[in-house]
């Protein structure tokens, strides 16, 4: 049994704000940030938390999770599962009564997190610069209470999601299968006419919180 009390985590933030992103978009949420990750995509929006933040006790995580009128819980980085206490701090969260996400690099093995939380696996496209870093037997772990994530950068980047897609017949074996512009690097509209015209089955995603308050930290 784990002791939450010792077992403890490098935090960058938690904050509460409304879910941007994925299944959970729009619906407030309590999001633990967790410092460190092994990847260096040209797109990152939280290079913030690759370096620094603060070691706390699981109990104290759960403490603050609780102290935000929230029952979703995100699990963010950086690259969460670089932390190896990332795992029992999942299941904590999901025997407390939260529902949680885990939003997660393809580079990680993620067959060992908690059955109970929903994984949102961002697969690194072409222009991302770590597509290299992929680590494809994910998919044959993931299931219809998860999610895959492209963020995409240009034709090329879609193209291989298009690809990818089919290769693993995605949409057959997740829950969603999200398509993302790049923030300020593909107009949306140009990403929305491509899945028209191809008639893929993927939901588009715009980032809610950037739209709502701007690329900053905390939201």
């Amino acid at each position: 049994m784990t002791d939450l009390s010792k077992e403890s985590l490098r935090i960058s933030e938690i904050f509460y704000s409304l879910q941007g992103e994925a299944r959970d978009s729009g619906l407030p949420s309590v999001f633990v940030r967790l410092t460190g990750c092994p990847l260096r995509c040209t797109y990152c929006d939280s290079e913030y938390a690759f370096y620094g933040g603060e070691r706390m006790a699981l109990a104290a995580i759960l403490d603050k999770v609780a102290s935000y009128p929230a029952r979703h819980v995100c699990v963010t980085g950086g690259e969460p599962l670089a932390q190896p206490n990332c795992l029992p701090l999942l299941a904590t969260l999901c025997d407390a009564g939260y529902q949680v996400s885990l939003e997660t690099s393809g580079a990680m093995p993620v067959e060992e997190v908690d059955p109970r939380v929903s994984r949102v696996v961002d697969l690194k496209t072409p222009a991302s610069g770590e597509q290299h870093r992929n680590r494809m037997a994910n998919m044959d772990a993931l299931t219809r209470h998860d999610q895959v994530k492209f963020v995409i950068c240009d034709r090329k980047d879609y193209d291989w999601a298009k690809f990818t897609l089919d290769q693993y017949r995605l949409p057959e074996r997740v829950g969603e299968v999200l398509f993302s512009p790049s923030y300020e690097q593909l107009p949306a509209r140009q990403l929305a006419e491509w899945i028209l015209e191809d008639g893929l089955p993927v939901r588009m995603q715009l980032q809610l919180h950037k739209l709502l308050w701007g690329d900053v930290p905390g939201v």
